[in-house]
């Protein structure tokens, strides 16, 4: 199977899996509070990259999927109310937020991390299953 077609696949169920962790509080421990979700965000956009790039390395797309996870949390400091309109409906609350959290930029860190770490691992089993 090609790579697009697994970033596909995964992508559509991380974003399946974070939706699933926000209608249902009790899918995670109740400890970890809204992080999985924020992590599960990150990791939607490592794997929609990849989708859109499937050739870019690993690290750019870790880079990337930082750059605009931070970005997106850094524009919750931002507080007009056009914004926080859009941020008043579902889906511009779950694209956009609400508050700021250095907390989230931790959760985006190992979202990216967790997504870098397996297509690192992907491409070393691959890697192993062509050896003679």
């Amino acid at each position: 199977m090609n790579a697009r077609r697994w970033y596909a696949i995964a992508f559509i169920g991380v974003v399946a899996l974070g939706l699933a962790s926000r209608r249902y509080p009790g899918l995670f421990p109740a400890f970890l509070g809204k992080y999985p979700g924020d992590t599960l965000w990150a990791l939607m956009v490592f794997c929609g990259l990849g989708l859109l790039n499937p050739g870019c390395s690993t690290a750019r797309l870790a880079f990337y999927a930082l750059l605009i996870s931070y970005a997106d949390e850094l524009s919750q400091l931002y507080q007009a109310p056009w914004i926080n309109q859009i941020r008043g409906t579902s889906i511009g609350h779950l694209i956009l937020g609400s508050t700021f959290s250095w907390l989230d930029m931790l959760a985006y860190t190992v979202g990216a991390a967790f997504g870098a770490l397996c297509k690192t691992m992907a491409g070393n089993l691959r890697s192993k299953s062509r050896e003679p």
